[in-house]
């Protein structure tokens, strides 16, 4: 092939110079390039004429590739190598003959590379034949590279002044309506320096023709037309009124042209809206059912909105299996149910958001703006969320969030409770300490109510309200009935339901039973309810047993402490609040909080659960109540299984059952010692209803003393009905001897105190300063006298002295030994005995001035010089004995309208003293001189006298001295005095039964008085 041929193949792309038929490849050229020099060819208008070789050929304005001998493969892409070609290596002058001939597919694939080809071509070339084709390709490409040296060499400044001409065109488009730049001075282009790529760029750039401030900014009115993208390359100014006709366009054909095609769209969504309606109600279906909770329905109708997805679903599916295309109301029906499920699904979203919330709450009182509207059950939101479908189990959520509300509501009301009692516990403490008479007051009330089997017991009014509070705190936290114990029961008993699948029958399985798998809780979880379950009664246990073994607490810091943060599953009602101005009996001053309690050395110092200055009644009252409250919820702990399965658990329940008894006994027997003390007061020195010989102070040591008993009795043996299951053995164990001992030593001093402070009454002076405002009346309501006078007092304790040792000692010792199960012999024995001394020591009290005073009359009148009667035979006895025996009779009056059953002791005993005087002052009128007859007549008229008018009560004794009173007259006379008295004694006699007719009426209180009929 020659040169020519070769050059004319390369220039018209075909593969001989004698082609037969057309080549198809030659049908297949770019669409874009035809149309473009169509367009150009009408609008030019052009006439010239064509070679009829103008089809192979490529005309200047053809952007196709250049490079000889490349086309486009039949998928579009332009192969960049030559489709035929002599072989560079000097071989056949037709490559693509030559791999025909090797029986390759050439035109199945044109982009076999050349390295490709002449390695096939070469395949079998010898060594020599490849270095001869290295020669020949070498040779050619030096021959195309003079070849083009010589083309550029030729062509430079043709090259250069087509640059900086394109260059400049440009730069006057985008630059156009600018100002024109200031002249510079232009520099001839040098060829000598650089002839490469880059150099021309940069020359020409400088050159005479290049644009200068092409930079420079343009206002904005003036680059509309500028080739710039600001202006959109120059079609800003005429965007707009294109976009404006367009609109118009639109707005004026678009109806007339439109309206047929949506008629019949409308037509076609009117039909299928009305055979599908229930897709566009669902939506608005569910939106009512949750507005008004109807979960009933709105599970039906999600039910019902899935079933529509699945059918659209199902449809998609079989035309994509099919591949059918989806045309008419298909379209609509799988539009219309995406939506109307994108819809839903948003909504139900929503809603199990809410409903897991309102599962959250559902465990205490809500706060939030839903607070008014009534709670919804946590069964009824189980149910709807299984029956909608969710992926975390809402049974195990319910008891997690159940468990941690208990665990948190426990501490916080425990600290709270605790805290609100020891800023009470201060305002009481920084007080002044009640009197005695507002302390008598309230042991007198508490003792009458609580002897009447009325459970009342009273302090003062800021005590009272303290004992409230503690005690409603602690019922608070471990009622079975309304407390949080009676949560934890509550909790266990559902917890429990679930473990065995009891409540699980009748919860929904879902859409599809996907809910049936939440319906089993496993094993490990319900261990870990177990464990809980455990954890939840340490906590209350260790609470109260803190409460009551631990002193009142110093730091009250949590009153200023910040609110804690609430967690999306702690429910409002469990956390911790500002309580401080919630309750009037809390409110102070914040930078003022009140002051500890001070240190006096008291014994309620070191309890919290105690009141200062309580007393015993109240603290018995109350805390009995306490303990029961502690025994049965420890016996609902013990009973529940996880419980009752942990021996250590069941141990520290014991513990905190004899660790708060313990506590309380100590607290009472320290407060039953003061109060002992404090019983003085209870003597008003009021007549008693029943028996006027009493005062109320034997009713009210009784019942004092009684009620401390009874009280002790149900804080030591434990023992309360109200617990739903019996009180598991062991639980509650029986007291320890060394609380019994303790009360038993408590209960003999409160005797001792009691009795001290009864004779320490009797014998202080009167003062009415030492009387209640309501003794110091001349009487009272009920016409009971009072009495300031020092020997009624004496004689009433006498009289209530008896009436405790014959009746209330015995009965309170018996009461004892019935309540503790203990014999009290030995002290019985001692508690007898110091009532007799104190009865003894009175009874001197009483007796000693009366008789001191006899004493002093008889000695007086008998030592007398006028006590000899001038007269031989005396008719009367002396004066001093008429004032002895009205000192008697004022003595008998006395004793018989306050004692009367003290009226024979008495007066025996002042005989006897009487008998005694006589024979000392006769003894003493001895030593000094004899008695003649007339002495001996008047001392024996004198003593008779006194011995008959007292005969009632004369004892042995009293027999004994008088004798001796004979034989010391005996021994003062001679017996000259004896013989002649002997004689007189008829006339005596005589003398006598005058002399007590003519006293009748002064001394017959001492006849011995007949009993009434």
């Amino acid at each position: 092939m020659t040169t020519d041929e070769h050059t004319i193949l390369n220039h018209y792309n075909i593969a001989t110079p004698y082609p037969t038929a057309w080549p198809a490849e030659k049908d297949e050229s770019d669409a874009s390039d035809d149309e473009q020099l169509s367009k150009s060819a009408t609008k030019l208008a052009l006439r010239r004429s064509k070679s009829r070789y103008s089809a192979l050929e490529r005309s200047g304005s053809d952007r196709r590739s250049h490079i000889p001998g490349t086309e486009k493969t039949g998928d579009g892409v332009e192969n960049l190598v030559q489709k035929d070609e002599a072989d560079p290596l000097g071989g056949p002058e037709s490559v693509v003959r030559a791999l025909r001939q090797k029986g390759l597919p050439v035109e199945d694939d044109q982009r076999l590379s050349e390295i490709i080809r002449s390695e096939i071509v070469h395949a079998n070339a010898s060594t020599q034949s490849l270095l001869q084709g290295l020669e020949f390709l070498s040779r050619s490409i030096d021959q195309k590279s003079a070849s083009l040296k010589v083309l550029v060499e030729s062509n430079f400044e043709r090259f250069v002044r087509a640059k900086t001409t394109i260059d400049n065109v440009y730069a006057e488009m985008r630059n156009q309506g600018a100002d024109a730049p200031p002249p510079e001075p232009s520099r001839i282009h040098s060829r000598i320096p650089s002839r490469s790529s880059a150099n021309f760029r940069n020359n020409s750039a400088r050159g005479p023709l290049s644009p200068r401030g092409v930079n420079k900014p343009l206002p904005s009115d003036k680059k509309k037309h500028a080739l710039t993208k600001d202006s959109e390359y120059g079609v800003q100014g005429i965007k707009a009124p294109l976009i404006e006709v367009a609109a118009k366009v639109e707005e004026i054909w678009g109806p007339a042209l439109g309206g047929r095609d949506r008629e019949e769209n409308l037509k076609t969504a009117m039909s299928f809206i009305e055979r599908n309606q229930g897709i566009f109600e669902v939506s608005k279906s569910i939106t009512e059912c949750i507005s008004q909770r109807n979960y009933d329905n709105l599970a039906r109708e999600y039910s019902r909105a899935i079933s529509y997805v699945n059918d659209a679903q199902d449809f998609a599916k079989k035309c994509v299996n099919n591949r059918t295309p989806v045309t008419g109301t298909n379209i609509y029906q799988i539009v219309a149910t995406g939506r109307m499920w994108a819809n839903v699904e948003d909504q139900i979203t929503d809603f199990k958001r809410d409903v897991w919330r309102k599962l959250t709450d559902s465990h205490g009182k809500s706060t939030g703006p839903e607070a008014s509207r009534p709670a919804e059950g946590h069964m009824a939101l189980i149910n709807i969320l299984l029956e909608l479908g969710v992926e975390d189990n809402p049974i195990w959520f319910w008891l997690l969030s159940k468990y941690d509300y208990l665990k948190n509501k426990i501490t916080s009301n425990f600290e709270r409770s605790r805290i609100e009692i020891e800023i009470l516990r201060r305002r009481i403490a920084n007080m002044e300490a009640p009197s005695i008479q507002v302390v008598s007051a309230n042991l007198k009330y508490s003792a009458k109510q609580l002897s009447q089997a009325e459970d009342i017991a009273q302090d003062t009014a800021a005590v009272t309200e303290l004992w409230e509070v503690i005690y409603g705190s602690i019922k608070n936290l471990l009622s079975v009935q309304g407390g949080i114990m009676a949560e934890v029961l509550d909790f266990w008993a559902k917890a429990q339901s679930f473990t065995e699948e009891k409540t699980q029958k009748t919860l929904p399985a879902g859409i599809d039973g996907q809910s049936r798998k939440h319906h089993r809780l496993s094993s490990d979880g319900v261990r870990d309810l177990q464990n809980g379950l455990v954890e939840l009664v340490e906590i209350l246990r260790e609470n109260i047993f803190a409460f009551f073994a631990d002193p009142p607490i110093e730091d009250i810091s949590l009153l200023y402490s910040p609110l804690p943060p609430t967690t999306p599953s702690t429910p409002h009602s469990a956390v911790f609040s500002s309580f401080t101005h919630q309750d009037h009996r809390l409110k102070f001053d914040a930078a003022n909080p009140p002051p500890p309690s001070p240190k006096r050395g008291e014994a309620w110092e070191e309890f919290a659960f105690w009141p200062p200055y309580a007393n015993s009644l109240s603290g018995v009252h109350y805390l009995s109540r306490l303990l029961n409250l502690v025994t049965v919820s420890v016996t609902e702990m013990a009973g529940m299984r996880p419980v009752a399965s942990s021996p250590t658990t069941v141990e520290s329940l014991k513990m905190l059952i004899a660790g708060a008894r313990e506590r309380s006994i100590r607290a009472v027997c320290a407060a039953w010692g003061k109060d002992a003390e404090m019983c003085k007061a209870l003597e008003d020195w009021t007549r008693s209803n029943d028996r006027r010989d009493l005062t109320r102070m034997p009713f009210y040591f009784n019942a004092f003393e009684s009620a401390v008993l009874a009280g002790l009795q149900k804080i030591l043996y434990i023992q309360d009905s109200s617990a739903s299951r019996p009180v598991p053995p062991g639980i509650v164990s029986p007291p320890p001897s060394k609380l019994l001992q303790m009360v038993r030593t408590q209960f003999v001093t409160s005797l001792y105190k009691v009795l001290s402070g009864m004779v320490e009454n009797a014998e202080k002076s009167s003062s009415k300063n030492n009387q209640p405002q309501d003794s110091r009346r001349s009487g009272s309501a009920d016409g009971l006298s009072r009495v300031d006078k020092q020997s009624i007092r004496l004689l009433l304790t006498l009289s209530n002295l008896k009436a405790i040792q014959t009746n209330t000692v015995p009965s309170l010792i018996s009461q004892f030994e019935s309540n503790f199960s203990v014999q009290l012999t030995d002290e019985s024995k001692t508690v007898r005995d110091v009532l007799s001394q104190i009865d003894a020591r009175l009874f001197q009290s009483y007796t000693k001035p009366i008789v001191e005073k006899l004493s002093s009359i008889i000695h007086t009148g008998i030592t007398s010089p006028t006590w000899i009667s001038r007269k031989d035979r005396p008719t009367e006895v002396r004066p001093y004995i008429y004032e002895a025996l009205l000192l008697l009779v004022s003595v008998h009056t006395e004793v018989s309208t306050t004692a009367p059953a003290l009226l024979p002791p008495i007066l025996t005993h002042l005989l006897e003293h009487i008998s005694t005087a006589f024979l000392a002052a006769f003894k003493a009128r001895t030593q000094k001189q004899k008695y003649p007859l007339a002495a001996l007549m008047q001392a024996t008229l004198d003593v008779e006298f006194v011995a008959q008018t007292m005969s009632q009560f004369t004892t042995e004794r009293a027999s004994e001295l008088q004798s001796q009173v004979y034989l010391e007259l005996d021994k003062g006379t001679d017996n000259d005095a004896r013989v002649r008295l002997q004689g007189e004694l008829p006339e005596m006699r005589a003398t006598l039964k005058k002399l007590r007719e003519g006293t009748k009426a002064e001394f017959g209180c001492f006849k011995k008085q007949r009993p009434k009929a």
